[in-house]
């Protein structure tokens, strides 16, 4: 499996993005609506409607790739806010690859009385 973050810093793009938008699409949407730069070396994650496939975009200095992943069983866990670009940590990456929401939560309950 390639650890994307050992490639650079990794930022989720939160919210269904059209997959069909190739190289120069999603760099557009990373510089015009994010105002982030796609050329920063920054790996990119974006998340079509089904979550269980994503893109990521990633400048190497010479050229972009365009890495695309599609789960055969389970969905990831991908953030809604349409409007929203994360940075995640090396731990988050793995979460979300894993099919696990990249923010634990934790349900809060009562504690219980000792007799």
């Amino acid at each position: 499996m390639i650890n994307l973050y050992t490639l650079a810093q990794v930022y989720i793009v939160c919210g269904k993005t059209d997959l069909r938008k190739g190289i120069d699409g999603l760099a557009t949407l990373v510089k015009e609506q994010f105002e982030l730069d796609p050329f920063s070396g920054k790996v990119f994650l974006f998340c079509g409607g089904r979550k269980d496939r994503f893109k990521a975009l990633y400048w190497d200095g010479q050229g972009f790739w365009l890495l695309y992943k599609r789960f055969e069983n389970g969905k990831m866990n991908w953030p809604r806010n349409q409007n929203e670009v994360q940075a995640l940590s090396s731990k988050q990456v793995d979460w979300l690859m894993k099919g696990f929401a990249i923010s634990p939560k934790i349900k809060n309950t009562k504690a219980r009385e000792f007799y």
